[in-house]
């Protein structure tokens, strides 16, 4: 065999070779598919089994954007409210948390339930008319308005200059004062306490439909005597009333309170010490509504569930945000909800008292 003819046939018998390896590799990998099919079958079994809980506790959902209603920028709720967005953005459930400067409680109401918000701040007092289609949202009625928690007591400070001589709400009569917005949650809070006590409107030297900002400053001016404020205490507009401008906070006599709560029991009666108002050292008598969260029915029970069980979790932001952040407690959570409470929050309560 010539030299020539050897190498022909070495190269032969390579090419052979080669291609049977090439055929015996790809044999291998008909295989693989069976194997990786396998491993899914298993991973989907395990993530089915695990699809009720995360590792936190947390139920599984798919996530999504969160518009959290608040109040305006200078208030309570909304520095409570980007702390709320901060823990939600933290969770690791795939929510997108941020929160909306709005006209608080009455708007906040209309944005939750027509869906341009997915949790709003709102007092209690406010939500019980939403849902029963009364005073504020008469003939408004908004059936699918939920509650999750209540979080503080916004106390209903009637703020009187030491000149006006006014000592209790009797002493309103003839005077000149302040009742908020037309409209406002403030403003039925006024209506329905000067009721209680057999005054209205009328029995008043003269009613101004301010907002307290506007009040202040005619407080400062002389041109009213005292004006009415729905806010967690200590309010910054009154303290920087009070360095000032020689006022005081007008107290609600407890049986006045009482008799307020028996006809409107989102109300409570509270003493307090506002010390941190100039001037204001002795404890009185006051009532207060509650602030709470609230959200539509249509919201999934697994979103509701983690809100309350992520907030009550992690108290510790909302405190450092605002200092109301500390009153929120978990003994408290229900305390004055006037609405029906959704059926997620109602779970996780349920868990806890277990």
């Amino acid at each position: 065999m010539t030299k020539k003819k050897f190498m022909t046939l070495m190269m032969l018998i390579a090419l052979v070779a080669v291609t049977l390896t090439a055929c015996g590799g790809g044999g291998n990998k008909k295989e693989e598919p069976a194997n990786n099919a396998t491993k899914t079958e298993e991973n989907a079994k395990t993530e089915e089994a695990s699809a009720e809980m995360t590792a936190e506790g947390l139920m599984e959902t798919k996530g999504g954007f969160m518009s959290v209603a608040t109040g305006g920028t200078g208030g309570t709720y909304y520095p409570l409210g980007g702390a709320l967005s901060n823990i939600l953005n933290n969770a690791g459930v795939n929510y997108t948390a941020t929160a909306q400067a709005t006209g608080a409680s009455k708007e906040n109401v209309e944005l939750v339930t027509k869906g341009d918000a997915e949790i709003a701040f709102i007092q209690n007092d406010v939500a019980y008319y939403a849902a029963n289609g009364t005073d504020t949202f008469e003939g408004q009625k908004k059936p699918s308005l939920r509650g999750l928690c209540c979080l503080y007591p916004e106390i209903v400070q009637i703020v009187a200059s030491d000149e006006s001589g006014i000592k209790t709400i009797d002493d309103l009569k003839g005077k000149r004062v302040a009742v908020g917005a037309p409209g406002s949650g403030v403003e039925v809070n006024v209506k329905q306490i000067l009721d209680i006590h057999g005054i209205t409107y009328d029995d008043l030297g003269k009613v101004d439909y301010l907002s307290f900002a506007e009040a202040a400053d005619q407080i400062k001016s002389g041109q009213i005597d005292a004006t009415f404020l729905t806010a967690a205490i200590p309010s910054s507009a009154i303290t920087e009333l009070a360095t000032t401008h020689d006022v005081h906070l007008v107290p609600i006599a407890e049986d006045k309170a009482e008799a307020l709560i028996a006809k409107y029991p989102f109300y409570v009666n509270l003493h307090i010490t506002p010390t941190e108002y100039k001037g204001q050292d002795q404890e009185i008598s006051v009532v207060a509504v509650q602030s709470m969260l609230a959200v539509d029915e249509k919201m999934a029970e697994e979103d509701a569930y983690n809100i309350v069980k992520l907030l009550f979790e992690n108290l510790d932001t909302m405190k450092e945000s605002h200092a109301r952040g500390g009153d929120i407690a978990l003994d408290k959570a229900l305390d004055g909800m006037s609405i029906e409470v959704h059926p997620g929050a109602q779970k996780y309560f349920d868990e806890v008292k277990k």
